[in-house]
């Protein structure tokens, strides 16, 4: 039986915008489609874990606006318990999303009331969650929601998974607190102070940010896999292959599945599998939760290579 996902994070409403290719600075350009969607990096993570499996408690803070009302909504359909999810005064988390023809993407988010999520809240609504096997968040709320998050997941004696996406300013303290720490080679990039505008040495990176405190740090490629280091030992991960629609939360697909599989108890070696077949299926669908494979999909996927 699967152990509890709660995941402590960001819920936005995605303004997904379609266009044969991104503008140059101060240049227009047609765009051909406009979606209104389900988001936020911890909307998608928790909706990831749950497809696949997970009992998913959500904590997070939403809008008292229309846009709040239809993602608590969103929350209830995917089966995640919303009660950890405060309710501020102002609009919530919106992100605008431009995907061109080869799907590649480009994102603004505007925090809303993701920014007013705080540490008293998360340690709160923590103290209310029986049986925690995950704790699981990322760099789209407060930096002290964050490490409320890690710090109270800690005590309770769950893993403890940080996706630092967006990369905040985090104190050193904080990567001792995180069992897997799970950036993609730009975030890698910027946390351990490489040129981001040339290849990353992943691997490096990746031994770095463990020597900080980090128990296991999970670099993801997109196409290229994964590759993941401790203090002592290094890997890697291959990555399925796939035609990219729309890259729009493969990572957060990633993720999701990664900590559920940790949560029904499977190695590394296994859970790595999961997020990458999860990712890859979420790149072939547009979209950020509508995006998201079920278990039956991941499944199928990882056992084509078996």
């Amino acid at each position: 039986m699967s152990g509890r996902v709660v995941v402590v994070g960001s819920l936005n409403q995605d303004l997904v915008i379609g266009l044969d290719r991104m503008p140059d600075p101060g240049e227009t350009v047609f765009g051909h489609t406009l979606e209104h969607t389900p988001g936020g990096k911890g909307l998608n993570q928790a909706a990831a874990a749950a497809r696949v499996g997970a009992p998913v408690t959500m904590i997070g803070a939403l809008g008292d606006d229309v846009a709040g009302t239809f993602l608590r909504n969103v929350v209830a359909d995917e089966g995640i318990d919303g009660s950890g999810i405060m309710t501020s005064p102002g609009v919530s988390g919106t992100a605008v999303i431009e995907v061109d023809e080869r799907g590649a993407n480009r994102i603004v988010v505007v925090a809303g009331a993701n920014a007013t999520l705080t540490a008293e809240h998360v340690r709160a609504a923590l103290a209310d969650v029986p049986d925690i096997s995950i704790v699981l968040t990322q760099g789209e709320i407060p930096a002290e929601a964050v490490e409320a998050a890690l710090r109270v997941g800690r005590d309770r004696g769950a893993t403890t998974i940080l996706n630092p996406a967006p990369v905040q300013d985090y104190p050193d303290g904080l990567y001792g607190l995180v069992d897997y720490l799970i950036p993609n080679e730009h975030e890698v990039a910027l946390l351990t102070g490489r040129d981001t505008s040339t290849s990353v040495d992943a691997t490096g990176a990746a031994r770095e940010m463990a020597e900080r405190g980090v128990g296991c740090v999970i670099v993801t490629r997109g196409s290229r896999g994964s590759v993941w280091a401790t203090k002592s030992t290094t890997g890697s991960c291959g990555a399925f292959t796939v035609r990219p629609v729309d890259t729009v939360a493969a990572g957060d697909a990633f993720c999701g599945a990664l900590a559920a599989a940790l949560a029904e108890g499977h190695a590394l070696s296994i859970a790595l599998r999961w997020g990458s077949a999860a990712g890859a299926l979420a790149a072939t669908a547009r979209g950020a939760v509508a995006s998201l494979p079920d278990r039956e999909a991941v499944e199928k996927l990882v056992n084509l290579r078996d």
